[in-house]
């Protein structure tokens, strides 16, 4: 048996060991751009992905008592025209080890009392809907069986096994190499999209995809620019958020920020120092059973303290996180869980995020934050604190009026020229404490200097 086969293998027995019904997972079905032959890069549903291991579209897999049917059609024989040789339905059986391979309308006999996690493709939830005979729910709103499979697999799925490291350090390590090549091309780059280019060709000669849309913005303020238009000036921070997949979907995701002429200015600098601060401390506090909201909470402070010590902000650094203050430069979490989806499990809202009995802040520094368990070794996450001058929340009354007596205006001024600076790494957590898994890419404001020069 392979030792794809074997992977799979245990972690279908774990899961049989966690529920006594019937499982079908759908890989979901590719979506056309326009007309029916261009289609959208197909990308298979992630719960799907972790117990059958191959990107294959159009199929499903019943899993029962630690054995797995895989159910999926051969190619038609005038597909071999436009795409070459497929495998059969009996050799990608075997290279998962399922227990049996089927065609896809023997499924619609296979469904009853079955558990499932809808898929997001229209076409392929009223397939589920027909094999199930029943509506399924919505992922965010799950109940019966079918919530009974989400908290099983979430349980799986939090802490990563001996494959989907090896896929997520691969990840990793090419992510790392596309943000150097960044770094590199920022020289010669006259748009924000030659940088874009140069990093994400590094995942392509890899035969990756990124995990998600790439920011790499002058503009990182906005948290989620997907914009490339933007010329590169002398003064400006580059802000890149990239991160890629590998071909059985597992992600990576990394942020840095560095000057477009290869050198910090002084109060640049002074932002940056106090955001690394703040992600070197929370890495250092890692271990098993740390509160992931605790880590957010200290990058809070350290936030907070830097930002005192430069005049930027007025008071005690613990009273302005009670308050939120910092959230006015750092409205974001300190990261969220890692693995098959760069946002892993967030297809089922909370109910992975959060701990059972836990439920979002309504506070304005609290309430994006993604994670909020105990750590536990396997986990893999990302920690990635920020500062942003956000208009839209500078120049909210509501907020001039709660924090006018904290923050000093004049003085951040003299910061216009920090839009936004991020960043990221990706960290397991291990039994002892913690391995930065892209610790590969410097993140020191000097080293980072010399990359780009």
């Amino acid at each position: 048996m392979t030792s794809l086969a074997n992977t799979l293998r245990d972690r279908r027995q774990k899961l049989a060991s966690l529920i006594d019904f019937p499982v079908i997972l759908w890989s979901g079905s590719d979506t056309p751009r326009n007309f029916p032959a261009n289609i959208y890069p197909f990308r298979a549903s992630s719960h799907f992905l972790y117990f059958a291991g191959l990107p294959l579209p159009h199929a499903a897999i019943r899993l029962e008592a630690g054995k797995l049917e895989l159910f999926i059609d051969d190619p038609t024989p005038g597909s071999a025209l436009w795409h070459g040789e497929m495998p059969k339905r009996e050799e990608i059986a075997a290279q998962i080890g399922a227990d049996s391979a089927r065609t896809m309308s023997e499924l619609k006999h296979r469904g009853s009392n079955a558990a499932s996690i809808p898929v997001q493709n229209y076409r392929t939830t009223l397939v589920q809907s027909q094999v199930l005979q029943r509506t399924i729910s919505s992922p965010y709103d799950l109940d019966g069986i079918d919530k009974e499979l989400a908290k099983a697999i979430i349980s799986l799925r939090l802490t990563h096994d001996t494959g989907a490291l090896a896929e997520l350090r691969k990840a990793a390590d090419v992510t790392v190499a596309a943000h150097k090549a960044g770094m590199k091309a920022t020289a010669n780059a006259k748009i924000e999209a030659e940088v874009r280019a140069a990093m994400e060709s590094v995942f392509i000669a890899h035969n990756m995809t990124t995990s998600y849309n790439s920011i790499v913005t002058v503009h990182g303020e906005v948290l989620h620019n997907e914009q490339y238009h933007h010329p590169l000036q002398p003064g400006d921070l580059l802000l890149a958020d990239v991160g890629g997949e590998t071909a059985t979907g597992w992600a990576a995701d990394v942020t840095r920020t560095w000057p477009v002429a290869g050198k910090f200015s002084p109060t640049q600098r002074d932002i940056y120092d106090v955001v690394l601060a703040a992600h070197d401390a929370c890495i250092a506090k890692i271990s098993p059973g740390v509160e992931y909201r605790d880590l957010h909470l200290l990058a809070a402070t350290v936030i907070a303290e830097g930002l005192v010590d430069l005049g930027i902000l007025q008071g005690n650094p613990q009273d302005l996180v009670e308050i939120d203050a910092h959230a006015l430069f750092f409205p974001h979490g300190i990261g969220h869980l890692l693995g098959l989806d760069v946002h892993d499990m967030e297809d089922l809202g909370d109910l992975a995020g959060y701990e059972e009995g836990r439920n979002r802040s309504d506070r304005f520094g609290l309430g994006y934050l993604r994670l909020n368990r105990p750590l536990k070794s396997g986990m893999l996450v990302t920690i990635e604190p920020g500062f942003y001058q956000v208009p839209a929340i500078f120049n909210n009354a509501e907020n001039r009026a709660k924090y006018q007596d904290v923050i000093n205006w004049e003085r951040l001024a003299q910061f216009a020229d920090v839009r936004g600076i991020r960043i990221e790494d990706d960290v397991l957590v291990t039994d002892t404490g913690s391995e930065v898994l892209t610790i590969a890419l410097p993140n020191d404001a000097d080293t980072i200097e010399s990359l780009v020069n």
